[in-house]
């Protein structure tokens, strides 16, 4: 393997796979440290012959290497992933690759935002905003997420049609499901000094939220207000736009709603969904606990 083939890869994730930056380097960053392996592990040159002769043991002596540097396991996972794809492009259509189950990734649970850290982030986005109106906009986003527990993606989806926002709203999330919502006065408020302040007119058959430019409003612009807030205010790295749908459902939760009509709020095809958020809520009050209990 040379670094000509690295570097083929490199331009295949990038002008193939649209690869951002920091995947391609950490991408090749990984087929190098495999070729210093393979180097000294298989002893010799590291060609494609040798490439198309690697077992699953190859693979998990890597790995294993990689553990005892202290590599933990979720990054194990992404580097197999990585080794997997860089494997494919060797190997050109129809490569096998040597099948290698990779390290179980324990799912994190969702951590909840308290209403205060809510209401702090929609009010830093807006206060950072280029534009009064956008800064309103986004506001009114996230207290939509936060206040009612909607995906990002089902709130841009909203059209003018909504308006003017009563108690309840109708919402069309996953496959299709309609489910109906009830919307807080402060929500339903926040949407309202939006559209007034909204310079582009919001037809019934046009996006609620709109872009700086009038075009339908792109959840990365979202996505990376939200990123300079929480950094701004010191909050975790897990506080993203989806972590105030989640921290709707843990408040909830906590407030007494049963798991059926949590279930309809959320727009869950299935309990199981739900269920997970008795954990989040078990894991908040033994957060609680630690830090205030004197015998914790």
């Amino acid at each position: 393997m040379s670094l000509d083939l690295i570097r083929d890869w490199d331009a295949h994730l990038a002008y193939e796979k649209r690869r951002s930056k920091h995947t391609r380097r950490a991408y090749i960053a990984t087929a190098g440290r495999f070729y210093a392996f393979l180097s000294e592990h298989r002893g010799g040159a590291v060609d494609g012959l040798m490439l198309a002769k690697l077992t699953p043991n190859d693979l998990r002596a890597y790995l294993a290497d990689r553990r005892a540097q202290g590599l933990g396991n979720v990054s194990a996972a992404r580097e197999l992933s990585a080794l997997r794809s860089f494997l494919r492009f060797v190997g050109g259509s129809g490569a096998s690759v040597p099948p290698l189950r990779g390290p179980r990734v324990k799912k994190g649970l969702p951590r909840p935002v308290s209403p205060t850290e809510a209401l702090a982030l929609a009010q830093d986005v807006e206060d950072n905003a280029r534009q009064g109106w956008t800064g309103a906009r986004d506001f009114a986003l996230l207290l939509l997420l936060y206040g009612a527990g909607l995906r990002i993606g089902e709130a841009l989806s909203l059209t003018g049609a909504a308006l003017p926002l009563g108690e309840t709203l109708r919402v069309t999330g996953k496959r299709n499901k309609v489910r109906i919502v009830p919307i807080l006065p402060a929500v339903a408020g926040a949407v309202t000094r939006y559209v007034e302040a909204c310079p582009y007119p919001i037809a019934k058959d046009t996006p609620l939220f709109l872009g700086a430019r009038g075009g339908p409003l792109a959840p990365g612009v979202v996505r990376a207000s939200v990123r300079t807030a929480r950094r701004a205010l010191g909050l975790s790295e897990r506080t993203t736009p989806h972590a105030l749908r989640h921290s709707f459902a843990t408040h909830l939760l906590a407030g007494g709603a049963d798991l059926r009509s949590l279930q309809e709020l959320l727009g869950h095809a299935s309990l199981a969904s739900t269920q997970v958020y008795t954990a989040v809520d078990a894991a908040h009050l033994l957060d609680i606990y630690r830090s205030a209990h004197p015998r914790a």
